[in-house]
């Protein structure tokens, strides 16, 4: 099998286009890619395009948690809890190297939003419709048991808390995980690929014209069966297909804001009324803490969404009313990231109030389309719309396929015995890491962010000392960076930055200490001309500034 790696792009170029496949996905994020796996593993011939790098829409700019959908309860949701819930521990399992049990602190105050009675209950229930396993399910605290969890919530009508588990994922490299295991499997994927045109035979839709978006090639590839998973694009593709009617898109916005843990030392993740009714996260993760979301209309650019100076306000605003001695400031966020959502359209529904739930449209062509849903529904989502391509296919062309076999899959990197082998496979790795030249913390760091794939990742670091001798990188990061590259179809600084490490967002420091050599490398790998450098260099600063309030474009990162 060809590497999956924008280094062999004409090869799966020529493939694309020489090639008929069962069915072509357009979209590269969780949803297309779980599709992608589903229809793979049954033995689909699959394809997937996406215009811009993989997760680069909603899939990298998610509250970067796998979780039920608490606040669905008070919606009656129940179906949608009930059936997100369970895949939960599904995407944990498969992927326990992406996905970790977070125990969720909810905070209960006189006048707020939850009283402990109805918190106790739908608690309760969210265990019950969600399947928890014993060891996590509800426990209710009283007011010094909440603080004693984390002391700087807001004492004033403190009653006690709500504590339960959710599970926090780095939604991009799950997204990557999950492609590179339908890869793995036959699907045949390709990022910076923009679905232009759709091709139609006798009133029926049978491929899309692709424009290659780093070679400007125009080219054609056909499927039997046509599927939209585009997200905020959705309708943007019916529109191609003349079929934007009835339902349609309603975007709203999310942001997040990210603060060092020396300002905001927050111990344990809280779920949190703010003095508007909404609910917000606050997470601990890697040294730093981040608080989400916001959800406002939005109608602007989908691709950069951006963080406005208000958008900042509103997060900053929830974190001191509920963590009020820490009084947060702009200056005080380090990174920051926005969002789309794209919800159905429910006239007269607060962008908060709209439904979740995902619905699967066909037009009279025949393209399937598949729109709202959740990050933790991924895999759901994709097993149902491929029931539905099967049975298609069956009818139609006589093909016959099997049923979904995603459940216990494990997905790129979680070959490692499920949630409860993968500390002793951390620790095995990590033994085999130092006999190879690694510290304990870096053996021990590759192997918790790479799975069953951290042997390729050490390999590569011992294979090619001259190369990182070269860039002078550090051992880890030149091991993700050829990793990326190789393996990953990275194929610019930024999708190494922001979507294969998430440095970008959490690490902000890492990335303008090492981004000049990480530009070299890339220029060296894909013989970048002057301009293509300097476009890059240009895009990946420009992320920087949008995701660092006041920060200045660095004039010695030139050609």
């Amino acid at each position: 099998m060809e590497k999956f790696s924008n280094l062999n792009r004409t090869t799966i170029v020529n493939k694309l286009k020489a090639e008929s496949f069962d069915v072509l996905i357009i979209g590269g994020g969780v949803t297309g890619a779980g599709i992608a796996l589903d229809a793979a593993a049954r033995g689909m011939k699959a394809a997937l395009v996406e215009m811009q790098d993989f997760s680069a829409g909603t899939s990298s700019r998610s509250t970067k948690l796998v979780h039920g959908g608490l606040r669905y309860l008070k919606q009656f949701e129940v179906k949608l809890v009930a059936e997100v819930g369970k895949e939960r521990a599904i995407v944990y399992e498969n992927g326990p190297h992406v996905t970790t049990p977070e125990w969720m602190l909810l905070p209960m105050h006189k006048g707020g939003t939850f009283g402990k009675t109805s918190t106790s209950i739908g608690l309760m229930v969210y265990d019950f419709l969600a399947g928890v396993k014993r060891t996590e399910r509800r426990k209710m605290l009283g007011a010094d048991e909440t603080l004693n969890k984390e002391p700087l919530v807001k004492k004033d009508g403190l009653k006690g808390g709500g504590y339960y588990v959710e599970y926090r994922t780095d939604d991009a490299r799950l997204t990557i995980e999950v492609l590179k295991a339908a890869v793995e499997k036959g699907a045949t994927a390709v990022n910076y690929a923009r679905a232009d045109n759709l091709l139609y035979e006798n009133q029926k839709v049978v491929g899309t014209s692709i424009t290659d978006l780093t070679t400007g090639e125009v080219f054609e590839i056909r499927a039997d069966k046509v599927i939209n998973a585009t997200g905020p694009w959705v309708d943007t593709i019916r529109e191609k297909d003349g079929s934007k009617k009835g339902k349609t898109l309603k975007l709203t916005k999310g942001v997040h804001i990210v603060i060092d843990q020396s300002r905001f030392p927050l111990k344990q993740a809280v779920y949190f009324d703010t003095p508007d009714g909404r609910m917000v996260f606050a997470i601990p993760r890697e040294g730093k803490a981040y608080v989400g979301t916001t959800d406002t209309f939005f109608d602007a650019d989908k691709a950069n969404p951006g963080v406005t100076q208000e958008d900042r306000a509103y997060i900053i605003d929830a974190i001191n009313y509920m963590f009020p001695t820490v009084n947060i400031t702009e200056a005080d966020v380090e990174s920051s990231w926005a969002g789309i959502r794209p919800l159905i359209h429910e006239e007269g529904r607060a962008p908060s109030e709209i439904s979740r739930k995902d619905e699967i449209w066909e037009s009279e062509s025949g393209l399937i389309t598949i729109a709202g849903g959740k990050l933790t529904g991924y895999r759901k989502m994709a097993e149902t719309i491929v029931d539905l391509v099967a049975q298609k296919l069956s009818n139609e062309k006589n093909k016959q396929f099997p049923k979904s076999s995603t459940k216990h899959m494990p997905i790129s990197g979680g070959d490692v015995g499920g949630s409860e082998g993968f500390t002793r496979y951390i620790a095995q790795q990590t033994k085999q890491g130092m006999s190879l030249g690694l510290t304990k913390e870096e053996s021990s760091q590759i192997a918790a962010i790479y799975g069953s794939n951290s042997p390729v990742v050490v390999e590569l670091i011992n294979a090619n000392h001259d190369i990182r001798n070269k860039y002078q990188l550090p051992k880890v990061l030149f091991g993700q960076l050829e990793y990326a590259v190789q393996y990953e179809m990275a194929a610019t600084p930024l999708d190494f930055f922001y979507r294969r490490t998430g440095a970008l967002l959490f690490n902000i420091a890492l990335v303008k200490k090492w981004k000049e050599q990480v530009v070299d490398y890339f220029a060296d790998k894909f013989a970048w001309t002057d301009g293509e450098k300097q476009n890059h260099i240009k895009e990946l600063e420009a992320a920087i500034a949008e995701a660092q309030p006041g920060y200045k474009e660095n004039t010695k990162l030139s050609i």
